[in-house]
C-alpha cells in the first residue's frame, strides 16, 4: 500500500472522476505511437498585444522542429521526475514521484521501474500528496536528496492543526541505488509552510537548488487564500530561500530587518501558485505561476520583489470580479510573459545540449509544460536583457494535459498528468 493518509476523502470520489475523464480526452490521437507533432503559433491575446510584431518576426526567423513522442514507462498521477547522474555507457536514469506517496527509480528508456521504500506519510487528497525531488549538490557523494510533500496537521500543545495541510521539505539518504530494494533513510525535515490552513489546493512546494550550490529555493503556494501572499508573518504566497540545511541566509532581504524567522525565509513575495522554477545560463532565477481566470504569469525572480497578488493580475477572479491589471501597480513586478487564456504552466526547464543536441533550435529556451493547455510551450526568455521581450514563440498541442517537462543532457521527456500517464520521450524528426 502506498505510504498517505486519506484526507480529503470527500474530495476522492470527484478526484477519481475528473481524472478519468481527463484520462479519456483524446485518447485515439494522443496515444497513437509515431504520431509526428507539430508546432502552432503563438496565440495572439490581450497580455501580449504589443509584442505582436516582435512575435511574428521573431516566429518566422524560428526554426519550429517536429518530433514524435515514444512511450517509456506509465504512472498513476506522478508529479515531478529529477534526472540521477549517468554512469559511463549507461541509461538515463530518473527520480519519479507519485502524488499518491510512491517514488521511483526509472531507466527513462526501457521503462522499469523500481519502488523506493522510507517514503514519508503523505496526505493525498485535492492538489496535496507527494510532490517534488531533487538532488543535493552533493549527491555524488552523499546519496542525499530533498522531497517535498503535504503532510495533515495534528492538534498539540503548540497547535491545534487537526483537519488543516501544509507542505513540508526534508532531506534523506538514497541507500541501495544500484540494488533491487532501494530505501530512503535518515530523513531530516528542512522547512515547513506556516502556518497550515484548511483546504488542498495551491502548496506549490517547488524545490530548486543555486547554481553555486549553496542555497534552496522553495515555492510555497497562498493556499488559495489569497491575502496571505501579501503577509509578512506567513511564508505562503512566497519564494523562500534557505541553506542548504534549512538555516537561514543572512544576506536574504528581510533576514536584517524582520526578527520573525518566517519573515526572514522569504526571498519574493505576491505569488499565487508557482510550479515551475529554473535558472537560466546568466544566473537568472526564472518562475512561472498559475493565474485565476486568465493571467498566468512567467516572472524574472529578483530578491525581495513583490510580484502583486492578489493586489493585482492580468486575470479575473472566478467569481468574474475584475483585478487591477499590473501596469495599474507600478510598485509591483509585472510579469515578463503573460497568458490569458491560461495554459496553466505545471513545470518548467530551460534547453542545453549536451551529449545529444536533439532539438538545437531550443538552445537556451525555455520549455513549459501545460496541464489545461494540454501542451509543451517553447519561449525566448532573452536573457541578455533580463526578459525585456521575453516571448512565447510556438507551443505543441500534445492531446493530453502535461504535468512535468525535463532535459537531460539535450534530450528532452515529459510526463503527462492523471491515470495512466505516460513518460514521453521526444524524438526529433526534422
Amino acid at each position: 500500500m502506498p505510504n498517505r493518509s486519506r484526507n480529503g476523502a470527500a474530495l476522492t470520489g470527484s478526484v477519481i472522476v475528473l481524472g478519468l475523464l481527463l484520462g479519456c480526452s483524446n485518447s485515439a490521437e494522443s496515444k497513437e505511437e509515431g504520431r509526428e507533432i507539430s508546432a502552432t503559433a503563438a496565440p495572439i491575446n490581450k497580455t501580449n498585444e504589443s509584442k505582436s510584431d516582435a512575435n511574428t518576426v521573431n516566429q518566422a526567423k524560428e526554426t519550429r522542429p517536429n518530433f514524435t513522442a515514444k512511450a517509456n514507462a506509465t504512472f498513476a498521477e506522478p508529479w515531478a521526475m529529477t534526472a540521477l547522474p549517468k554512469a559511463a555507457e549507461g541509461s538515463i536514469k530518473l527520480l519519479v514521484t507519485q502524488k499518491t506517496g510512491e517514488l521511483f527509480i526509472v531507466d527513462a528508456i526501457t521503462g522499469k521501474k523500481t519502488p523506493i521504500t522510507g517514503v514519508p506519510e503523505v496526505a493525498y487528497g485535492g492538489q496535496g500528496g507527494l510532490g517534488d525531488i531533487i538532488l543535493a549538490p552533493d549527491f555524488a557523494m552523499s546519496q542525499a536528496v530533498y522531497l517535498s510533500y503535504v503532510e495533515a496537521g495534528t492538534n498539540t500543545n503548540a497547535s491545534q492543526d487537526k483537519g488543516k495541510f501544509g507542505a513540508k521539505v526534508v532531506k534523506a539518504t538514497l541507500k541501495g541505488l544500484d540494488t533491487e530494494s532501494p530505501s530512503l533513510q535518515g530523513i531530516t525535515p528542512i522547512w515547513q509552510q506556516f502556518p497550515k490552513m484548511s483546504g488542498q489546493g495551491h502548496f506549490s512546494h517547488r524545490l530548486l537548488f543555486s547554481p553555486d550550490g549553496r542555497y534552496l529555493y522553495i515555492s510555497s503556494g497562498e493556499r488559495q487564500e489569497k491575502d496571505p501572499a501579501q503577509d509578512m508573518a506567513m511564508n505562503l504566497g512566497k519564494i523562500v530561500r534557505l541553506n542548504t540545511d534549512g538555516s537561514i541566509p543572512k544576506d536574504n532581504p528581510f533576514a536584517q530587518s524582520d526578527s520573525n524567522p518566517v519573515t526572514q525565509q522569504i526571498w519574493s513575495l505576491g505569488h499565487r501558485n508557482v510550479l515551475g522554477m529554473r535558472f537560466d545560463d546568466n544566473g537568472n532565477l526564472w518562475a512561472h505561476e498559475m493565474g485565476p481566470r486568465g493571467g498566468d504569469e512567467l516572472n524574472l525572480i529578483v530578491k525581495g520583489q513583490n510580484y502583486g497578488w492578489p493586489e493585482v493580475s492580468n486575470g479575473r477572479n472566478y467569481s468574474g470580479i475584475p483585478i487591477p491589471d499590473h501596469d495599474t501597480g507600478p510598485e509591483f513586478a509585472p510579469p515578463k510573459i503573460s497568458w490569458s487564456p491560461v495554459i496553466s504552466p505545471s513545470a518548467l526547464s530551460i534547453y542545453q545540449a549536451g551529449e545529444h543536441a536533439d532539438f538545437p533550435a531550443w538552445q537556451g529556451k525555455a520549455l513549459i509544460s501545460g496541464l489545461s493547455s494540454k501542451a509543451l510551450v517553447i519561449a525566448d526568455l532573452d536573457t541578455a536583457n533580463k526578459g525585456q521581450t521575453a516571448q512565447e514563440l510556438y507551443r505543441y498541442e500534445m492531446g493530453e494535459r502535461i504535468r512535468s517537462v525535463l532535459t537531460i543532457d539535450g534530450q528532452v521527456f515529459l510526463l503527462e498528468d492523471g491515470p495512466n500517464a505516460r513518460l514521453l520521450q521526444l524524438l526529433p524528426t526534422t
